[in-house]
C-alpha cells in the first residue's frame, strides 16, 4: 500500500526524475550513528520502492567542513543534513538550491518549523532532562538538577557553551521565553557563567548522545541533559526505566538541503518528498525516538511512541526553540570563554 501511495504521488511531484543517474544519489548525515538510521529508516525503503540506488555518508557538522566539501571539484554530496545555522548560512552563500515546495509535495504536508528557502525539515533534535526512574521517582526539574544538597550526585552536561548557559538561566529560574534576552547582555552572560560555577564540581562532561545515555546506564550520574532520542533508545534497547522531563527542554531542526548544482536535483527531491511520508517517519520514532515534519504524525503513533515524541504537543508546550540568530553572531566569543572557563 505504501509503495503504491509513494509512486503515484512521486509520479506526479517529481515527474521527469530520472533513476538512471550518472551515480547514485548520496545523502550526508550529521554523524555515522545517524546515518546508520537514516539508511535502514529511509534509504533502503526509498531504494527498494523506487528503484534508486541511494547511498550514505556522514559528517560532524560546522560550517568550514561543508564550505569545504560543497565546493570541492570532487564533492559527491547531493543532500546534505544541516543544522538551523549551517542551514541560513549555506542558503546566504549559495551552497543549496532553493526549496522547490512543488517538487516536494508543498508547504501543507509539514509542520511550520520545517519550511525554510533552502530546506526542509528533516527531524526535530531535543535536549531533555534525562534520569533513571529506579533511582528517582520523581521527574527533576532543572532546578533540581543543580540541588546537589538535596539529590547528592553527579550531573551529566555537555561540553558545549551552546546549550550549557540556557540550562544554566532556566535552573537559574529564567523563563524560557527570557532566555536570550538575557544571553543578550553581560550582565546575564555573567549570570550563566556564575550558576555554572555552582555546579562545576558535580559536572561529568559528554560529547555525544551515546555518551550521554551511557553515564546515566552506568549510574556515574545521577541525572543528565542528554538528546531525548539518544535517551529513548537506550532504554529500550538495555531495557531500562529512563525518564524524560520535557519541560523547558531545548530543541532544534535538522533539515534537507540540495547541494547547489548537484546533477541528482530531481531525485533528491523525491527523496525528500519519500522521506517525509508519515508511514516512514514512523520508522524514525521507532528506531531512534526522533519525528519528522509530517502533519499527522502523532496522531497515527502508539501512546509509549506519542510520549517520547519530540513534536508531541504536549512535549513542545514549555519546550524553547534554540535561537540560531544569537549563537551565530556570539558563539565564537562565547565559546572563546567557556573554554577558558573550563582551562581554570
Amino acid at each position: 500500500m505504501l509503495a503504491r501511495l509513494f509512486l503515484a504521488a512521486a509520479a506526479l511531484v517529481v515527474a521527469g526524475a530520472n533513476a538512471a543517474n550518472a551515480r547514485d544519489l548520496t545523502i550526508a548525515a550529521r554523524s555515522e550513528a545517524l546515518g546508520g538510521v537514516l539508511t535502514e529508516a529511509y534509504l533502503h525503503p526509498f531504494s527498494a520502492v523506487t528503484d534508486i540506488g541511494a547511498v550514505g555518508s556522514w559528517w560532524d557538522g560546522g560550517l568550514d567542513t561543508m564550505r569545504e566539501q560543497l565546493k570541492a571539484a570532487d564533492n559527491t554530496w547531493d543532500l546534505i543534513l544541516v543544522d538551523s545555522d549551517e542551514l541560513a548560512t549555506g542558503c546566504a552563500e549559495g551552497l543549496f538550491e532553493k526549496t522547490d515546495w512543488a517538487a516536494v509535495g508543498g508547504k501543507d504536508r509539514y509542520q511550520a518549523w520545517a519550511v525554510a528557502d533552502c530546506g526542509v525539515g528533516a527531524m526535530l533534535t531535543n535536549i531533555v532532562l534525562a534520569w533513571d526512574k529506579d533511582k528517582f521517582p520523581v521527574a527533576p526539574s532543572w532546578s533540581d538538577f543543580w540541588d546537589v544538597a538535596k539529590y547528592p550526585g553527579k550531573r551529566g552536561l555537555r561540553k558545549d557553551v551552546r546549550g550549557a548557559l540556557e540550562i544554566a538561566l532556566l535552573a537559574d529560574g529564567v523563563a524560557p521565553a527570557d532566555i536570550y534576552k538575557t544571553l543578550a547582555s553581560k550582565d546575564g552572560v555573567d549570570r550563566a557563567f556564575q550558576k555554572l560555577d555552582q555546579l562545576r564540581p558535580y559536572i561529568v562532561w559528554w560529547n555525544n548522545g551515546a555518551e550521554a545515555a551511557k553515564i546515566l546506564g552506568s549510574g556515574d550520574v545521577l541525572m543528565t541533559s542528554a538528546p531525548s532520542g539518544a535517551i529513548a533508545t537506550a532504554a529500550r534497547l538495555d531495557n531500562r526505566n529512563f525518564g524524560l522531563q520535557w519541560t523547558a527542554s531545548l530543541f532544534d531542526v535538522l533539515s534537507w538541503s540540495v547541494v547547489k548544482g548537484s546533477p541528482n536535483l530531481r531525485t533528491a527531491q523525491q527523496f525528500v518528498y519519500f522521506a517525509g511520508l508519515p508511514a516512514i517517519e514512523a520508522r524514525l520514532i521507532r528506531q531512534a525516538g526522533l519525528v519528522g515534519p509530517a502533519k499527522g504524525l502523532n496522531e497515527g503513533l502508539s501512546p509509549e511512541l506519542l510520549a517520547i515524541s519530540p513534536s508531541n504537543p504536549t512535549n513542545m508546550a514549555t519546550a524553547l526553540r534554540v535561537d540560531t540568530v544569537f549563537w551565530h553572531d556570539n558563539q565564537a566569543r562565547l565559546r572563546q570563554r567557556f573554554d577558558a572557563w573550563l582551562g581554570k
